[in-house]
């Protein structure tokens, strides 16, 4: 991390808009709307900016959290999403929703960190977590929410990667494609194989 980003990461912190735990990434949103608040602190609020935390960090962690398959680095991941949107503010136009650029911005940085570590992860999350934060599961599956998600976190990291794309956060095969930089083909043939091993995990 260079020392800007870690200067941008304290002062965060001390605002409170990054969280030292998962815990703490619940938090009660406030009475303003978020492109309200995105307004505020493109002027110069940190205050708001922290609001911004507080209504869409949730809906990050459990992002990245399935697309990580490990709770303590999806926490790293939010504090990086978080840190790169407060550096990124002033380029965001409302020619989109926030939430939506910040969606995108949080799966770009997703997908980098995992192409930089290189490795395959595919670890369980625990139950807790599921439960506060999957909130978004597939139900067209068979088994509990709480199943699927634990058969999501066990997927091979690519394979899970693909299909939380697809099936959890709706890409289309092409955008998925050119977010992770592989073939249309291989996207379509892994989303198939994670398919496949979530059916045999749920039907075991």
């Amino acid at each position: 991390m260079t020392e800007r980003n870690q200067n941008d990461r304290n002062d965060l912190e001390e605002m409170g808009a990054l969280p030292a735990r998962a815990d703490d990434l619940a938090k009660s949103p406030g009475s303003e709307s978020v492109e309200e608040l995105v307004r505020r602190a493109q002027a110069g609020d940190a205050r708001a900016f922290e609001g911004i935390y507080r209504q869409t960090a949730d809906r990050m962690y459990a992002l990245c959290l399935r697309m990580s398959g490990d709770g303590e680095e999806a926490v790293e991941l939010v504090q990086d999403v978080f840190v790169r949107a407060w550096e990124r503010l002033g380029s965001f136009r409302g020619e989109s929703l926030f939430t939506t650029w910040l969606h995108r911005l949080a799966v770009n940085l997703i997908l980098q960190d995992r192409r930089s570590k290189g490795r395959r992860r595919a670890r369980e999350v625990t139950t807790s977590d599921l439960e506060h934060f999957g909130r978004t599961a597939r139900r067209s599956l068979p088994g509990t929410r709480v199943d699927l998600e634990r058969a999501i976190a066990a997927l091979p990291d690519k394979a899970r990667r693909v299909l939380v794309l697809r099936d959890v956060e709706g890409y289309k095969y092409d955008e998925i494609a050119h977010m992770t930089g592989v073939s249309l083909g291989t996207v379509k043939a892994q989303i198939h194989r994670a398919r496949g091993l979530i059916k045999e995990k749920l039907e075991a």
